[in-house]
């Protein structure tokens, strides 16, 4: 595996989250891009059994959603766990209950990120699109708009913390990529109060409640080469939400739409800054 991929992303990343608690951070990688590590590194997740995620179909008012669930690898007695919501590109919508799981789904089967960050995974697959984009002409930008369907994730967010006590409710934890990560700030939005945190990947903004997020834990991480989702789209984020003391920004130079996720699947990163978010 490339140097800078195997060494300075993980210490960059550990530096990130050392310093986030001292107030909104803005930091720029010019890690370069190793498309061979990237391979390897898919191929092992990808070879990971996918066996532990359960197949289950959410229905509600003849609605069907399906979604896999994780559950925590050693489960105690009487001990609260964090719920993850990991929210799937574009190119995964379907109604197979398989595609969903992209890599960002898969590092929860890593049997190191099972055991030191126990936790209860959902990730649920659309059969259309969950967020749509156009131009806010207020803003001069793109802007992401929530599908029906989002509203159901979050109805089966709300009945999986009733039907499992031992889901610990200060920590429900949001992670999308591209078209997961908007929708992923659909849902934050639309009940701020609910969720801990968010990870947004090379998302389109949601725009619709920036003062109901204003004091959230946000990561918001994105390619500068981002062709597809622009990344001016997250820089205008950031700067609307200013104010935010527990915003991060994580910007990789070199990275396209399509690679952005990689440095963040052979580490332990996004985990470790969720499990220190509480609601």
């Amino acid at each position: 595996m490339h140097q800078a991929l195997k060494w300075t992303v993980p210490c960059l990343l550990c530096l990130l989250i050392t310093v986030v608690a001292s107030g909104q951070q803005m930091i720029v990688s010019t890690v370069i891009f190793d498309s061979s590590a990237a391979v390897r590194i898919r191929a092992h997740l990808n070879n990971l059994s996918d066996t532990g995620y359960q197949k289950k179909i959410y229905t509600k008012d003849q609605a069907r959603l399906p979604y896999r669930l994780l559950k925590p690898l050693r489960p105690e007695v009487h001990q609260k766990y964090p719920l993850v919501i990991t929210l799937h590109n574009s190119s995964r919508i379907g109604s197979d209950n398989e595609k969903q799981l992209e890599p960002l789904a898969r590092i929860w089967l890593r049997k190191e990120i099972r055991e030191k960050y126990p936790a209860f995974v959902v990730a649920p697959q659309f059969a259309v699109r969950s967020s749509n984009y156009s131009i806010d002409s207020s803003k001069g930008a793109l802007a992401a708009a929530p599908s029906a369907d989002v509203a159901l994730v979050l109805s089966l967010v709300k009945d999986l913390i009733k039907d499992h006590p031992e889901i610990d409710r200060r920590c429900i934890y949001i992670v999308g990529y591209s078209m997961g990560a908007s929708t992923g700030q659909h849902l934050f939005s639309m009940e701020p109060d609910l969720f801990a945190a968010l990870v947004s990947i090379a998302g389109v903004p949601d725009l619709s409640n920036i003062r109901g997020v204003a004091h959230k834990p946000i990561w918001l991480i994105h390619g500068e080469a981002d062709d597809e989702n622009p990344y001016s789209g997250s820089v205008l984020l950031f700067n609307l939400l200013k104010k935010n003391q527990r915003l991060l920004f994580t910007t990789y130079r070199h990275f396209n739409h399509n690679s952005i996720p990689v440095p963040f699947l052979c580490n332990d990163a996004i985990p470790e800054w969720l499990f220190k978010q509480k609601r």
